[in-house]
């Protein structure tokens, strides 16, 4: 699966026990532009390093996998669990903008501009 969307927060590397380590990014997702969506992704063990040179700002493609699992807790009720495992990200933009030229609005044009007014 793919999405395309706007880095909005990239977590630091969490070391979850000694022999596991997970990452999560958030992205923007703006499908419809009036309601946008906060999605999380995550990456674990090696492929942490994959949002390493993501910058907030940043317009992504993320390609991840769709995850899920059951949970019974000790009363014996079940909860299921999704997560969405990121596996590439591939940016397609940063997200500085070039900043424009200044333009000075006080300035008179010069007479051989071309222009007749």
């Amino acid at each position: 699966m793919e999405i395309t969307g706007i880095v909005h927060i990239v977590e630091p590397t969490q070391q979850v026990t000694d022999s596991f380590k997970k990452r999560d990014l958030i992205v923007k997702y703006a499908e419809n532009p009036q309601f946008e969506e906060y999605i999380k992704f995550e990456a674990t063990q090696d492929r942490v390093n994959i949002f390493d040179s993501l910058s907030v700002g940043d317009s992504i493609k993320v390609s991840f996998n769709l995850r899920g699992r059951p949970w019974t807790n000790k009363d014996g009720v079940t909860t299921y669990f999704n997560s969405l495992v990121a596996w590439r990200v591939d940016k397609l933009s940063s997200g500085s903008a070039p900043t424009p030229e200044p333009f000075d609005l006080g300035s008179s044009p010069s007479d051989d501009d071309g222009l007749p007014f």
